[in-house]
């Protein structure tokens, strides 16, 4: 491998992210008990979310707009104010969460540091994209950062051109096949699966991944195995 740039998915790669969203969702669907079954009102949410992301694209505060339209359609229209503080409540919780570092990411960041250039490539809202990294600790590793508002081919093309770079100098490390693999792999880069313990449904592909550019790590510190 010829490798310029490494990149790194951030949320569930670098730092916990969708525990934070599942916790929210239990809430909500408390919060919404009276008028549907908890995998009722998470099927509705999940519908609506999908629905708005070619609207709101990712992250929390399309999440809080989402919830809140979940509501009005789960009570036909009904749901009175208090509830729509609260939903919107619970989105500025979201948005207040602490930065919990996955482990080995900094381990990894530092044997990495100065032998490629690092870049982070995650999707989501971009003021609190920046306002994780900042807190985490991690953005002085990072030349570049990239909030995407989705990753396709296409998207990672782009990436790649204000990189300057050749799909072959580029290695992608993540937690979900469907974005930080698969698209990846067919731009003729390489790619890195980290699992984490749960997955958005959205995120989730129904086969089995097999190519000669990619490999699946139990833990983010065995991607060294391959770049030093």
């Amino acid at each position: 491998m010829n490798l310029k740039v490494i990149a790194f998915d951030a949320d569930d790669t670098l730092f916990v992210n969708e525990p934070y969203f599942q916790e929210t969702e239990q809430k909500f669907c408390a919060l919404m008990e009276d008028y549907l079954s908890h995998q009722g009102i998470s099927q509705e949410l999940f519908r609506v979310e999908i629905d708005n992301l070619k609207i709101y694209g990712y992250g929390i505060k399309a999440y809080i707009l989402s919830m809140i339209e979940a509501a009005m359609k789960i009570s036909n229209n009904t749901i009175p104010v208090e509830v729509i503080e609260k939903i919107i409540e619970y989105g500025k919780e979201l948005l207040e969460k602490p930065i919990e570092l996955l482990d080995g990411v900094e381990e990894t960041l530092q044997a990495l540091n100065g032998k490629y250039k690092l870049v982070v490539a995650t999707k989501g809202d971009l003021l609190d994209q920046r306002r994780k990294l900042h807190n985490s600790g991690l953005g002085h590793y990072f030349h570049h950062i990239e909030v995407m508002s989705d990753k396709q081919e296409v998207d990672y093309t782009d990436l790649l051109k204000r990189l300057e770079i050749q799909p072959e100098e580029f290695f992608m490390i993540g937690n979900s096949l469907k974005s930080d693999v698969l698209p990846v792999l067919a731009i003729g880069g390489y790619a890195v699966h980290i699992p984490f313990h749960t997955t958005w449904e959205h995120e989730k592909i129904n086969h089995k991944v097999e190519h000669k550019n990619f490999w699946t790590f139990e833990k983010i510190t065995d991607v060294l195995k391959k770049l030093t």
